[in-house]
């Protein structure tokens, strides 16, 4: 498949039947300065009917108004799940990932928040900036980079009980999720250990290693344990800027979108490469 197919895909005429998706994106209200962009950027270029866009959050008065100015439906993020992120004690005298754990769990349980048979979850920091389809001929994209943390991978093993395929890193601040693959994705974990799935996924985490577990690397890799002939892997050419998304100027977003598909505003050092 070529570079070209995205851009091919722009017109919703050439489409064999797009399967409709809801869009999930858990926020805090830091994320307010990029959230309204990463909502434009996902009406513009998703190339699928969208249902419903969740915001999960904790309650805000703010996040409550931009979700009601964007059209987006709010899900308090203590109606997710049985427990918060001070159940989750994740940090060391350095560095504090409670939170970041947290939202991944969150996302996880997006089964219990969409209609649609499939999910999209978006990070609150990353914006579209090209077309985007995530089903094709029956298959999903999973868009990958090049690089990933290795304790993604050990927790994994824990998890499942056998080493990730990893073919490559499918860490890129965005993926389609299918329910039922989801609920079986959980249902084998309980299995396995005999627990509730986050439970499970608590315990398998080494606390000494600030990255732990990831759900994108832990769902699509067992997605490509299961049957790799329904994936399609593309590039994701992210690029990340230490900058606010205001001040991106629409010359410079069509001068970054030859060569990029989405870009990322954040300031964690660790995402700090090329994808």
């Amino acid at each position: 498949m070529t570079e070209r197919d995205d851009h091919v895909s722009a017109s919703p005429a050439r489409l064999h039947r797009p399967e409709k998706i809801d869009i999930l994106i858990p926020a805090i209200e830091k994320d307010l300065s990029t959230l309204p962009y990463v909502i434009d950027g996902l009406r513009q270029h998703v190339r699928h009917p969208i249902g419903s866009i969740y915001i999960v959050s904790p309650q805000s008065p703010a996040i409550r108004r931009l979700c009601s100015r964007k059209q987006c439906t709010f899900v308090d993020e203590r109606t997710v799940l049985p427990l918060t992120k001070k159940d989750i004690v994740y940090r060391s005298k350095k560095w504090d990932r409670s939170g970041w754990l947290y939202q991944q769990l969150l996302k996880l349980n997006g089964d219990q928040i969409a209609k649609a048979a499939f999910y999209l979850v978006v990070d609150a920091d990353t914006v579209f900036i090209r077309p985007h389809t995530f089903r094709r001929q029956d298959k999903t994209v999973f868009y990958t980079r090049n690089w990933s943390q290795p304790e993604y991978f050990r927790t994994y093993r824990k998890l499942m009980g056998h080493q990730a395929p990893s073919p490559r890193s499918f860490v890129t601040h965005y993926m389609l999720f299918e329910k039922a693959r989801v609920r079986e994705l959980k249902k084998d974990i309980e299995t396995r250990h005999g627990t509730v799935w986050y439970r499970a996924i608590l315990r398998s985490i080494d606390r000494t290693k600030q990255f732990g577990f990831s759900e994108f690397e832990t769902y699509a890799n067992y997605m490509y344990t299961r049957n790799p002939n329904q994936m399609m892997l593309k590039p994701s050419l992210n690029k990340a800027l230490h900058t606010s998304a205001k001040m991106l100027t629409g010359e410079r977003r069509t001068q970054l979108a030859r060569k990029y598909r989405s870009l990322s505003f954040h300031e964690r050092k660790i995402y700090r490469r090329t994808p």
